[in-house]
């Protein structure tokens, strides 16, 4: 199951185990249950310190992790593979006592959450934002012994997925109720655990000593800007709700030079890891709602708290733009979905529409094709945007079909789950139902810069952030890179130029412009002189 380049990779980090531990396999009757064993049992070739043992439960295939002697707390409905094999090396690693590299002082705050805790993941293999929860609710249950947590595969369990109504992955559930839904880091998890985790956070960051940049966003953009901005050796921080933006939606990446192809998490976690290794002080978990001009730029946060800088960059990038109409909302992440990779496989066998004719949309549909039933393509525009060489392909496909001038006017359903879709052929005026199981939406970006709007910071019509040709935004000493600014192309890699450009320009910036805590000093002096 494993080739010889993974048990190689494999085999070395399983060196890192310091205590014997053991794999609980529960294969039952199937065919993919003895494909699990045969995993657990190649696993445990490979070092000393692993074993493993057949039993029967509920749920079936399942393998739990543990220490030896002791009850396994992560569990893994499915065979761990593709986007979660990653999630199956740490779970190991940190059964065995491989200390994790996350925040010293959110383990802590792990260890000490009081309750207990039964967490349940419904994943997809193919879902790219399903291994950062997995990992993060893995890594609890290691931490404290009030927590367990099993990963499950929905494609395995459709029973399951029916009776909880799962529409789109990662699904928490905690004690059988609904958790939440989409991408989550561990601290955004331990802040919804940990009533009093926010307004601790905010009392510390207030102490917060002004930085020499501060940096907002964690996406390609803003890791550049980190990076380049602590090379200089000055005072750097980086605030942003989770890192990677929308690079972590990205499946395939293949015009990154020097890097023929690799993908958006994998990309994520090398950024983040490149960041980590300067002086960059990171602060997850944070939104920014407020900017001000004084004595130093004031960054004002959710949690009311206030950071300074003497300079900051804007790298709040985009996120995929909404159809705004009837029952879209209701019916979010129960047929109305944005990411076709991690959603694709529960719509198997059925019929679905894509939103959106440019290049987004109709690679969508490319990849809907070989899972779905049929997909029916619906496009504002008379014509489609989407690069010729990927029309070609989606027209080739026998269960793909096209409509152009189609404006989306209402998403139905039947209260639990989309059954269709209503559109006005724009052309002749005539309204039209189309009955689908689920609706992926992809209309492009919009720019995340609401909380700009009151702000002296230039906003174009579309809510970009006006810049110059080197980053500069209408207040001095605030500069902005990356998707959110009215750089016309929205790419990773020109966003990481923009992202290095910003920083190089902030520190031309500090080095003209006075140290406002040293314009105080000097003003006292003066005064005393004066007195």
């Amino acid at each position: 199951m494993l080739d010889a380049n993974i048990k190689k990779q494999l085999d070395g980090y399983l060196t890192h185990i310091a205590h014997p531990i053991e794999l609980s396999v529960s294969p039952g009757e199937t065919d993919k249950g003895r494909e699990l064993l045969g995993l657990a049992e190649e696993i445990t070739s490979l070092s000393d310190h692993i074993g493993v043992k057949q039993v029967s439960g509920d749920r079936s295939p399942n393998m739990g992790v543990a220490q030896r002697g002791e009850t396994p707390r992560v569990h893994f409905a499915g065979i761990p593979m593709g986007h979660e094999f990653t999630s199956l090396v740490l779970a190991l690693l940190q059964t065995g006592g491989h200390p994790s590299k996350a925040d010293p002082a959110l383990l802590d705050q792990i260890r000490e959450l009081d309750g207990d805790y039964e967490f349940e993941t419904f994943i997809s293999l193919s879902c790219q934002n399903c291994p950062d929860v997995v990992q993060a609710l893995n890594l609890m249950a290691t931490l404290n012994p009030r927590i367990r947590h099993t990963m499950i595969d929905g494609g395995l369990f459709q029973d399951e997925v029916e009776a909880r109504e799962v529409m789109g992955v990662p699904a928490v559930f905690l004690n059988g109720k609904p958790f939440g839904n989409g991408r989550m880091s561990l601290a955004e998890i331990v802040s919804k655990l940990d009533d009093g985790a926010a307004a601790r956070q905010a009392e510390k960051l207030k102490e917060k000593a002004p930085y020499d940049v501060l940096i907002v966003g964690g996406g390609p953009a803003g890791a550049a800007a980190a990076i380049y901005a602590a090379r200089k050796g000055i005072r750097t921080g980086l605030i942003s709700e989770n890192f990677g933006g929308q690079v972590s939606d990205t499946m395939g990446i293949e015009n990154m030079i020097s890097m023929p192809y690799t993908e958006g998490p994998k990309l994520v976690a090398q950024m983040e890891q490149h960041v980590k290794e300067y002086d960059v002080e990171i602060i997850t978990d944070q939104r920014a709602v407020g900017i001000r001009e004084g004595g130093y730029v004031e960054l004002d946060l959710a949690s009311e708290a206030t950071l300074r800088s003497r300079s900051v960059i804007l790298a709040t990038g985009a996120r995929w733009r909404e159809l705004s109409v009837p029952g879209e909302q209701e019916y979010r992440n129960k047929g109305v979905a944005y990411c076709p990779h991690c959603d694709g496989p529960f719509y198997k066998g059925k019929r679905v529409a894509v939103i959106g004719g440019g290049n987004s949309g109709i690679e969508a549909a490319i990849d809907l094709a070989g899972i779905v039933e049929h997909v029916t393509v619906l496009e504002f525009a008379d014509s489609l945007k989407a690069d010729d060489v990927l029309q070609r392909k989606a027209e080739s496909l026998s269960n793909i079909d096209i409509i152009c001038n189609a404006q989306t006017t209402e998403v139905v359903g039947d209260g639990k789950r989309v059954t269709g879709l209503h559109y006005t052929h724009r052309a002749t005026g005539e309204s039209h139902l189309l009955e689908v199981a689920g609706i992926f939406v992809q209309i492009g970006l919009i720019p995340n810069s609401e909380w700009l709007r009151d702000s002296d910071i230039k906003l174009s019509r579309f809510g970009e952030i006006e810049i110059d040709e080197r980053g500069a935004t209408s207040i001095p000493g605030v500069f902005a890179a990356g998707d959110v600014t009215t750089e016309p192309y929205k790419q990773i890699v020109i966003a990481m130029g923009a992202g290095s450009t910003a920083a190089l320009s902030a520190f031309d910036h500090l080095i003209r412009t006075p140290d406002p805590a040293e314009e105080k000093v000097d003003t006292r002096e003066a005064a005393e002189q004066a007195a």
